[in-house]
């Protein structure tokens, strides 16, 4: 029988409204996320979150490079989007988005640590040189199948989806739970095809709980 776990992607301050890196419509993720919570609790299905935690001198930001926000580049030897100053650790902008059910979530995983490389899955940084705790965790709990949602689409919920699978776990995304950055209009809707492509199933919330009944 599948054990499955849900992994919130990356709902921070930074990427809801009003933050460095705001997403549009990126607080619409919270009650997406709290709703699926409570339905994960209430079958005792872990609920697992990853925050960005970025130095305050990450390689990642366009002010380290005198570089325009959103322009591309290289950072060690890997193609780069530069971008604005966001999730410091320890910072406002790096903290779970207040209206988020934190008291249900029983582990947290941070990623983008390192300075010379970005980490946009919650498994691996971009150039799968190291790992994050996550991969290890879920084994050792013998989970095999994740629920995915939260912020970016088209980044860090995608590279997440697509490291999982890689991994060989079975992944549904809540698309109703995820916003796109979109530097490029179709960037989320390629996303979610990329997703499946590869082989997890999309699912509206009304629609995976239906599922599930």
């Amino acid at each position: 029988m599948s054990k499955h776990a849900l992994l919130l992607v990356d709902i921070q301050n930074d990427f809801c409204a009003g933050g460095a890196l705001a997403v549009p419509e990126g607080d619409s993720t919270v009650e997406v996320a709290n709703t699926l919570i409570a339905w994960c609790q209430a079958r005792q299905i872990p609920v697992i979150a990853s925050q960005d935690w970025h130095p305050a001198n990450h390689g990642s930001f366009a002010s380290q490079h005198q570089a325009a926000p959103f322009s591309q580049g290289q950072l060690d030897g890997l193609a780069q989007t530069f971008w604005p100053d966001h999730c410091v650790q320890h910072g406002e902008g790096a903290q779970l988005h207040p209206l988020l059910n934190q008291q249900g979530i029983v582990e947290v995983f941070h990623k983008g640590e390192s300075v010379n490389i970005d980490s946009y899955s919650a498994f691996f940084d971009n150039g799968h040189r190291q790992e994050t705790r996550l991969n290890d965790w879920l084994r050792a709990r013998q989970i095999d199948t994740l629920i995915v949602l939260g912020l970016a689409t088209d980044y860090c919920v995608k590279f997440s989806v697509l490291d999982a699978l890689q991994l060989g776990y079975a992944v549904n995304v809540i698309t109703d739970g995820c916003r796109g950055v979109n530097l490029q209009p179709q960037d989320s809707a390629q996303a979610f095809m990329d997703m499946a492509a590869a082989g997890a199933t999309l699912y509206t919330l009304d629609d995976w709980r239906e599922s599930q009944a």
